[in-house]
């Protein structure tokens, strides 16, 4: 009885959040992919992704209570996961949607460098023993293959910072890295948060190497209004987008958990947000997170994915400049589905992943 008036009182606080017209889409029709097609020196797009499904949903009253409400059916493989595609939209699963390493991955950041190496970041991994005096690492991971994976260490990147009190941080979530063409460095962002929970007054985060060995102070990298979180940056033409969650949502603030964009003519910023169509700035429905962004496969413009994480579900916008956006309705992702990064591959490197992980289509 407990759990169901918290349930009760929750969705009555969730109703009162929502903006009119924001409410979640109605869950996604299951589309059956096609057999992926894969041509000759026609480029190929890889998904990686971790699986969940939440086992409760935060909310926050008018008093400022948090009160968790239990989702059905819970479950978490923080592990890598795979998927190719040749329209961005009708993604397959390589390995029949199961883990392709047995290592922990969350929120797997995968690109290639300029030197040939794809290089991971995932979010957790842990400190161990030195987590007291370094604070929370996240696990950097690279590849020369996509199929042989080598785990390279944490990275404490929050090890030299301190808030007023002298406490460190609580969390690093979904780090990302950016090549800085223009000094030969590669930029790191995340999210951090001195506060109870990852969720509460989040900060982008930054700091800089060349040789992943040694690593510039961190430091605050984006600054909004708002608790921020899943911090992914795309260069078009001397424009920096920062495509990012805004991470609020109650009864005093609405619901408010989704995707927003920032541009800057310099990627160290600062950054002016791009008031979004939807919910007051906001450039997708709620509740989402996740956000990675490629040219569209299909047609000139943009798509953005991102996952719908308290359905269990991925979606797709497309958009032709970067600013307006439209929800595209015939996509299809992997079950379970979160947090995904995309990446280009080529047909040569797509058809070895699939012959390595025989159990695809």
């Amino acid at each position: 009885m407990k759990l169901f008036v918290l349930a009760i009182v929750s969705l009555v606080c969730l109703g009162a959040a929502l903006a009119p017209g924001q409410q979640e889409p109605p869950p996604q029709a299951v589309t059956l992919n096609k057999p992926l097609s894969l041509e000759k020196d026609k480029p190929v797009y890889m998904l990686t992704y971790f699986r969940q499904r939440y086992p409760t949903r935060i909310e926050i009253d008018a008093k400022g209570n948090t009160i968790e409400v239990p989702l059905p059916n819970p479950m978490l493989i923080n592990k890598l996961h795979i998927a190719l595609s040749t329209d961005g939209r009708h993604w397959t699963p390589l390995n029949d949607n199961k883990p392709v390493w047995d290592q922990h991955v969350r929120d797997p950041f995968v690109r290639k460098g300029p030197d040939g190496v794809w290089r991971l970041l995932s979010t957790g991994g842990g400190s161990g023993n030195d987590r007291p005096k370094v604070g929370p690492s996240c696990l950097y991971i690279t590849s020369r293959d996509l199929i042989h994976w080598q785990l390279e260490g944490p990275l404490p990147l929050m090890k030299d910072v301190r808030n007023e009190s002298g406490g460190l941080a609580r969390n690093i979530w979904a780090p990302e890295w950016f090549y800085d063409q223009k000094t030969g460095e590669y930029l790191l962002v995340w999210s951090s948060s001195f506060e109870d929970a990852g969720w509460k007054q989040s900060r982008l985060w930054c700091c800089r190497t060349r040789d992943w060995k040694t690593f510039t102070p961190a430091r605050v990298f984006f600054d909004p209004s708002y608790s921020v979180i899943d911090g992914s940056l795309l260069e078009v033409k001397g424009t920096y987008y920062l495509f990012h969650k805004e991470e609020e949502f109650g009864v005093k603030t609405g619901e408010r958990r989704a995707i927003r964009v920032a541009t800057s003519k310099s990627l160290a910023g600062p950054y002016s947000l791009v008031e979004g169509s939807l919910n007051k700035g906001q450039i997708v429905p709620v509740i989402t997170e996740g956000p990675t962004v490629i040219k569209d496969p299909l047609k000139p413009g943009w798509l953005l994915l991102y996952d719908y994480c308290m359905t269990d579900r991925f979606g797709a916008s497309y958009s032709p400049d970067l600013r307006h956006w439209t929800v595209e309705e015939d996509v299809a992702f992997p079950a379970e589905a979160r947090h995904g990064c995309i990446s280009l591959v080529t047909a040569k490197e797509a058809q070895t992943l699939r012959e390595t992980f025989a159990h695809s289509p």
